[in-house]
């Protein structure tokens, strides 16, 4: 299987730097663990180039060891040491996700996964999604929190659709590689999000018109034509130029929960992902720039009294064309970028 470009592969190898020294802030002193698969092309590139800004590091082969070595492995390391996971599809070692235990034991984790759904140029637009700029990052990503969390209303113009929130939001959450003040360091990459969510879905009322959308396979699926959500009270309540498959998602969606809420609004910094440069990938293609919402009424960060945890089953984004963004009475996005 052929890895990727030469001049690629020096490209991941100075974000990749840049993502251990600037973010995550592992230095020699501390050990690193490098678990890996060879099962698609981007997977060798990126192990291949953390061999390069990683030589001490110790790697291992998912596909050849066992459950056994590897928690071997880790039951070795030591509190701020550093994993991490290059993950054509996704690592099970039991019923809980690896990062999880390995945050519990306060270790430092990179995860890379489901690396195998990026097909075509979708590589290279995820290499350089790894870029690591500490000032447009913390700057932008810090100012947005701040300006989210003093806002008492928003506004999202997705060229002439208006989707407003007319209450305060939930304090947001930041991903921007500052880990500050946080217990657990890491996390999924390529990073770039600040998100929310209204403190009262049922302020949430207007249209959207959205350009992209997880399907049932979680792949990003992007129709020829935008499809236009109709939000009342906080829930989807009609749908034009919808597709098959987007009828799909929100059949399941129903059939779990019986109405289509609205919940997450995330604020996508990544400016490697456009709506013209796409990847397969909606975990990845999540830190988008833009805006992105998510329907279904599953939120593990922020918790409503009228949602019991057991009863909410669906979490999936939709991309929104974003012409102007606004909180309060203050633009901080349009013409492709955050103006703050």
């Amino acid at each position: 299987m052929n890895i990727l470009p030469e001049e690629i592969i020096a490209t991941a190898i100075t974000h990749l730097r840049d993502i251990l020294s600037l973010a995550i802030m592992h230095t020699p002193e501390q050990a690193a663990l490098v678990i890996y698969d060879t099962q698609c092309p981007l997977a060798i590139a990126l192990t291949e180039s953390y061999q390069k800004v990683l030589p001490e590091a110790e790697f291992m082969d998912f596909d050849t060891i066992s459950p056994a070595e590897i928690f071997a492995a880790f039951k070795k390391m030591k509190p701020f040491d550093l994993v991490v996971l290059i993950q054509s599809s996704s690592f099970r070692l039991n019923d809980f996700r690896i990062r999880v235990q390995l945050f519990e034991q306060s270790l430092k984790v990179i995860e890379h996964p489901h690396l195998a759904r990026m097909i075509g140029w979708e590589p290279v637009y995820y290499i350089e999604s790894l870029a690591y700029d500490p000032v447009y990052y913390r700057g932008v990503g810090h100012a947005l929190k701040n300006r989210i969390d003093s806002a008492s209303s928003g506004v999202v113009d997705s060229e002439g659709e208006r989707l407003t929130f007319s209450a305060p939001f939930e304090l947001a959450k930041i991903n921007i590689g500052d880990y500050t003040g946080m217990k657990n360091v890491g996390g999924q990459f390529p990073i770039g999000e600040v998100f929310t969510e209204a403190q009262k879905l049922e302020s949430v009322n207007g249209r959207v018109r959205i350009f992209a959308f997880a399907d049932t396979s979680f792949r990003v699926n992007k129709p020829e034509t935008p499809i236009t959500l109709v939000i009342t009270e906080g829930r989807v309540t009609d749908v034009i130029h919808s597709t098959p498959e987007f009828d799909a998602v929100l059949a399941a969606i129903r059939a779990d929960e019986q109405e289509v809420w609205l919940r997450e609004l995330g604020f996508g910094m990544n400016r490697a992902f456009t709506p013209d440069r796409t990847v397969s990938d909606i975990g990845t293609y999540e830190r988008m720039c833009g805006i992105h919402l998510s329907l279904g009424s599953k939120h593990g960060v922020y918790k409503k009294s009228n949602f019991r945890t057991r009863d909410t089953w669906h979490h999936v984004d939709v991309f929104a064309v974003t012409h102007t963004v606004y909180l309060d009475d203050n633009i901080v996005f349009e013409n492709g970028s955050w103006t703050i």
